[in-house]
């Protein structure tokens, strides 16, 4: 698929912007996390939010965010609510990933039809 990892900083939102130049579709894997509480919050607030406006003036049609995960709930559906709200405000079609990361094959199943979908819609 062309599909490529690209490893950042999540806290320097400046260190992933190289990553996403012309590509389409970015996946936003931060669900299981590992941090001091205020950092995670941070990382799925602020942080999040900031990384989203950037996207926009990007190449970047389509986000997936991991909303399931080791992170605690509350702080995952903060970062849902901060996806759905930038999404919508630049028409940037979205799908949030919730399979638990533990149960490996229907995470995979659910990664890879979130880009089927995406890039479907795409075309």
């Amino acid at each position: 698929m062309g599909a490529e990892a690209a490893i950042a900083d999540p806290d320097r939102v400046s260190t992933l912007m190289p990553a996403v130049d012309g590509v389409a579709l970015v996946y936003i894997l931060l669900g299981s996390a590992r941090g001091e509480p205020d950092a995670l919050r941070v990382l799925h607030g602020s942080r999040l939010e900031m990384l989203l406006v950037r996207l926009i003036d990007t190449a970047v049609r389509g986000v997936v965010y991991e909303a399931g995960g080791s992170v605690p709930a509350d702080v995952l559906q903060a970062g849902a609510r901060h996806v759905r709200g930038a999404c919508a405000r630049s028409r940037v079609p979205f799908v949030l990933l919730d399979a638990p990361p533990e149960a490996y094959n229907a995470w995979v199943a659910s990664a890879v039809g979130a880009a089927e979908g995406l890039l479907g819609g795409l075309q």
